[in-house]
């Protein structure tokens, strides 16, 4: 199992050490040094790190919802038993600080038509390029 596998695994199963552990080490291997705070580095290493959920999930970068755009969407394919998964992306902040965003932006609105599980994923670094995550599962009936 390569580590884009390991990594969404480690999402679908709420494993927050493990998905802050597989981002921080592809944002290393894949920026750099003058690019690394750049919040489009950062979305497009989190799209290559999961490079494997393509064939799960269509990926929507700016995600258009409620008030505002979440920095990426994964939505799975029709007839694929698999959690929708919104991503927002910070430099500086708390991951818990990512997942108040997509609330308060009501990101989910978007997805009214949706119905299954849902998982609002917060990924941060700070200055040491340490990386934190913070995932909540909601499930819409």
């Amino acid at each position: 199992m390569n580590n884009s596998d390991k990594l969404l695994k480690a999402t679908w199963n709420c494993d927050e050490k493990a998905v802050a552990k597989y981002i921080e080490q592809a944002h290393q291997d894949i920026s750099s040094i003058l690019g690394y705070n750049n919040e489009e580095t950062l979305r497009s290493v989190v799209s290559i790190a999961y490079y494997t959920a393509i064939r799960f999930y269509q990926f929507i970068k700016e995600f258009p919802s409620g008030k505002g755009f979440a920095d990426m969407a994964f939505l799975p394919y029709k007839h694929v038993n698999k959690p929708l998964i919104v991503i927002e992306l910070k430099h500086n902040k708390s991951p818990e600080s990512a997942i108040a965003q997509i609330k308060e932006k009501k990101y989910s609105e978007s997805l009214q038509k949706y119905s299954g599980d849902i998982l609002l994923v917060g990924i941060t670094y700070d200055d040491d390029k340490k990386h934190y995550c913070k995932i909540e599962k909601l499930t819409k009936l």
